[in-house]
């Protein structure tokens, strides 16, 4: 009787079963689509368009207009978003991602002019000849003594062999750290990188101590301030202002693409950062975005330009 039993309800239960478990999946399949319409009325909320994202654009199509900085691998963050704990830093490793600096000759005399000489080379050794054009220029090559004294922002020039070269006069005895950034094209696909190497100078090295952290300095007639304090935890706005002797803002111009530019080295390890404004001056300040790598001593740099000159002043500043 039990078997009986089971024989004649066995499909009464399965049909019951099938009726439950379809009544679930329609229910599942709704609850998916109200999901899913949220969701899209959140994005249309929250960024005004339903349509699909954009995808990844290349490195070379980054709006250089836009603040952003170069981070260790050469590549930039832009925008001013909240940054984790710090940026990263570029300039300590001579190789970096498949690319080498190579420096023909580092030993110079103090206070003598020669050429630096340098190529940018792959893995196989073989000298890059392609390189992409960021703010106006092919290469940016950043020198400064370890102490971080002595700073110059040059541009050499390329050869068609690969040969980078500029004169370049190095005033005192003591170790320089010598930055390339730059954005290679490699097999057709830009490959940024900020790569450094060391100079020497022989001689008796007295170090120099660094100024006082203060928020304006004097350059050639101008005083230039600043106003913001960097943290590591987030990007903080920093504006700079450049006033002439009597006291009326500078008539900055562009240079290099913008309206200055901020280069920012640790103490210690004369590790870098080169962080560039936003387009269009705020009530004639120039404003950067900046999140610090870590706490410790930096010098920070500001090229502008007035009346065709190029100028830089320079600050001390410390981050807890």
């Amino acid at each position: 009787m039990p078997d009986t039993i089971e024989a004649v309800d066995r499909p009464v239960t399965r049909d019951r079963g099938d009726r439950a478990w379809f009544r679930l999946a329609a229910f599942g399949a709704l609850l998916v689509v109200v999901l899913f319409a949220g969701y899209g009325i959140g994005r249309l909320n929250a960024f005004g368009t339903t349509s699909a994202p954009a995808a990844r654009a290349p490195a070379m199509a980054m709006d250089e207009s836009q603040p952003h900085q170069h981070t260790a691998d050469g590549s930039a963050t832009q925008g001013s978003p909240a940054m984790g704990m710090g940026s990263a830093v570029g300039g300590l490793s001579i190789s970096s991602g498949g690319l080498s600096l190579a420096v023909a000759d580092p030993a110079f005399v103090a206070g003598r002019a020669r050429p630096l000489s340098f190529r940018i080379t792959n893995a196989s050794g073989t000298p890059i000849t392609t390189f992409a054009e960021v703010h106006d220029k092919q290469l940016h090559l950043v020198v400064v003594r370890r102490d971080l004294t002595g700073f110059q922002h040059l541009h050499p020039t390329m050869a068609p062999d690969g040969t980078w070269s500029i004169d370049l006069t190095l005033a005192a005895p003591g170790s320089y750290r010598a930055i390339a950034d730059f954005t290679a094209v490699v097999g057709g696909n830009p490959v940024a990188a900020t790569l450094g190497a060391d100079l020497t100078v022989a001689g008796r090295y007295a170090p120099v101590a660094l100024p006082a952290p203060v928020h304006q300095v004097g350059v050639d007639g101008f005083q230039v301030a600043y106003a913001g304090t960097p943290h590591v935890e987030s990007t903080q706005p920093l504006l700079i202002t450049v006033t002439a002797a009597d006291g009326t803002p500078a008539t900055l111009e562009p240079y290099l693409g913008a309206y200055g530019h901020l280069v920012v080295l640790r103490a210690g390890d004369v590790a870098y950062l080169h962080v560039h404004p936003e387009s269009d001056l705020m009530d004639g300040k120039v404003r950067f975005w900046l999140a610090a790598p870590s706490p410790g001593t930096y010098r920070m740099f500001f090229d502008f330009q007035v009346a065709g000159k190029v100028h830089t002043a320079a600050w001390t500043g410390t981050v807890t």
